[in-house]
C-alpha cells in the first residue's frame, strides 16, 4: 500500500520536515503535491516529479525532482516552493497564535499538471506547521503611543529582546517576531503605520517613537537588558540603521536589504532632522503582467549621494549585520550595504558585518516561507517585483536564519536553557 509520511507531523513553520512515500512500483514516476488554503481563502500549491528508486521509495532528503515547481534536491521544496492560484497574493501568517497551517501532502501516480489532478492521490497526509511554540505568549501592546505585539518564550527568563520592524507592506506582521519568540527571544512586533491609530500611511519618521518602543521593552520584567536587538527589513532597516546610529539601548541590529541613507521622508529625532533622498516615482516600470520594477526608484547608490541624507553609522555603539539578496528586485542592496562596510573599514570601525547572498531576492524570511517573486504592496498601491532566483533564494533564507540568531544571541547573551 502507497503511503507518504511526513515528520514531525506538527511543527514550527520554520523547522525541516523528512518526506518518505512508500509502497510505489521500482522506477515509477510520480507527482507528489502540497497544498494549503490561507486565512485569506487563497490556494497555495507546488508538485515535482520524482523517479522511485528499486524498493519503489521516494525520499526528499535523497532524492531529487525531475521536474516541476522545482528540480534536484529539496528536501523541504514542497513548503518552499508553494504558488498562489490568485496572482500576486503572498503567504502571510495573520493569527500566530491558534490556528497552524493545514497543508496537505499528496502522492499522484504517473506525471500530473493540471490543477486539480485528473487521477485519485496513491496516498495523503497532513500536517501542521505552527507558528508559536508551546508556551509562548503574546500580549498586545498599547504603551503610550507605542501600538504592536509582545511575544514571551515560555519559562521566567529573562530573555535577550528584539524589536522586530517590517517595511512598506504597514499594518502590524507578527509571524517572524512569534518564530523569534520561539526560539527564546522576547520579541516586540512593531507597527509604525497603517494600525490602529497610527498614521494611515508611510510618511516622516519619527525615530523617538522607535525610542519610545525600545524603553517599554527594556523595562519589561521579562526582558535581559542592557540593551536590546532589532530585525527589520526593507523601510524597516531604514529605520533600524537609525536605531543602531542614534539610540545606545540598541546593542545588535539585523538590517535586511536596506538602504544607508534616509529616503522618501524626512527623519526627525530630538533636534535632529535628517532630510531625505526623494524616491523617484517616475523611474517605475511596469511589467507585463502588471507589476512593478520599483528598483531604479532610488536612484544609484554607487553615484554621488546628498550626503547629508547618509546615516553616520560610524557612531553607532553596537553590532550590525547587514543581510543581503544580490538580486534584490526593490534596491541595490548590495551597493548599499558595501559603501558602509568600505566607510567603516577607513574608519577603522568593525562593528559592521556582510552576509551577501547571490541570486537572492528581497523577501529573505524565515526557511518553510514559500518563494516569492511578486506581491502587492500597499506602498506603491500595486503589486511590485521583489526579486532573486528561487534556489538560491530558498538556500539564503535557510543559511541566513540560523547566521541571525547566532548574530542576536552573540551580542544579546545567550538563550537561558531553563527557560526553553
Amino acid at each position: 500500500m502507497t503511503k507518504i509520511t511526513a515528520t514531525p507531523k506538527s511543527s514550527l513553520a520554520d523547522e525541516p520536515l523528512k518526506i518518505h512515500v512508500t509502497g510505489l512500483e521500482p522506477t515509477q514516476l510520480v507527482t507528489l503535491q502540497a497544498s494549503l488554503t490561507d486565512e485569506r481563502g487563497v490556494l497555495f500549491q507546488a508538485r515535482a516529479f520524482y523517479w522511485t528508486d528499486k524498493n519503489g521509495q521516494v525520499d526528499l532528503e535523497r532524492d531529487a525532482a525531475t521536474g516541476g515547481d522545482y528540480s534536484g534536491v529539496q528536501p523541504m521544496g514542497l513548503f518552499c516552493f508553494l504558488k498562489p492560484e490568485k496572482p500576486f497574493s503572498r503567504l502571510i501568517k495573520q493569527d500566530v497564535m491558534n490556528t497552524p497551517y493545514k497543508v496537505r501532502l499528496d502522492v499522484f501516480d504517473s506525471f500530473q499538471l493540471s490543477s486539480p489532478p485528473q487521477n485519485q492521490a496513491l496516498a495523503s497526509q497532513t500536517v501542521e506547521r505552527w507558528y508559536a511554540a508551546p508556551g509562548v505568549q503574546r500580549i498586545p501592546v498599547r504603551h503610550g503611543r507605542v501600538r504592536g505585539a509582545l511575544f514571551l518564550p515560555a519559562g521566567n527568563g529573562p530573555f535577550p529582546g528584539v524589536i522586530d520592524i517590517f517595511g512598506g507592506i504597514g499594518g502590524l506582521v507578527e509571524f517572524r517576531a512569534s518564530l523569534l519568540a520561539s526560539h527564546g527571544f522576547a520579541t516586540l512586533a512593531l507597527a509604525y503605520f497603517a494600525y490602529e491609530d497610527l498614521p494611515s500611511a508611510l510618511g516622516p519618521i519619527d525615530l523617538e517613537y522607535f525610542e519610545e518602543a525600545a524603553e517599554f521593552l527594556l523595562k519589561h520584567p521579562k526582558v535581559r537588558g542592557p540593551r536590546l536587538g532589532i530585525l527589520a527589513i526593507c523601510k524597516g532597516a531604514e529605520i533600524a540603521l537609525a536605531m543602531a546610529t542614534y539610540l545606545p539601548q540598541i546593542g545588535a541590529t539585523v538590517c535586511i536589504n536596506g538602504t544607508n541613507a534616509v529616503y522618501g521622508y524626512p527623519l526627525y529625532y530630538r533636534d535632529l532632522c535628517i532630510p531625505p533622498i526623494l524616491y523617484k516615482s517616475e523611474c517605475m516600470l511596469i511589467t507585463g503582467q502588471g507589476a512593478a520594477d520599483i528598483s531604479n526608484m532610488l536612484g544609484d547608490p554607487r553615484a554621488k549621494l546628498s550626503w547629508d541624507s547618509v546615516y553616520p553609522v560610524e557612531r553607532a555603539q553596537g553590532k550590525i549585520l547587514f543581510v543581503v539578496g544580490e538580486s534584490d528586485g526593490n534596491y541595490n542592496s548590495k551597493a548599499y550595504a558595501t559603501e558602509i562596510m568600505e566607510r567603516m573599514k577607513k574608519l577603522g570601525k568593525t562593528h559592521c558585518t556582510l552576509l551577501s547572498y547571490p541570486k537572492a531576492g528581497h523577501l529573505i524570511e524565515p526557511p518553510g516561507s514559500p518563494f516569492c517573486y511578486q506581491s502587492w504592496l500597499p506602498f506603491v498601491s500595486r503589486p511590485v517585483l521583489w526579486g532573486g532566483e528561487a534556489q538560491a533564494h530558498v538556500a539564503a533564507e535557510v543559511h541566513s536564519w540560523e547566521e541571525i540568531q547566532k548574530f542576536l544571541r552573540l551580542h544579546l547573551g545567550p538563550i537561558q536553557s531553563s527557560s526553553l
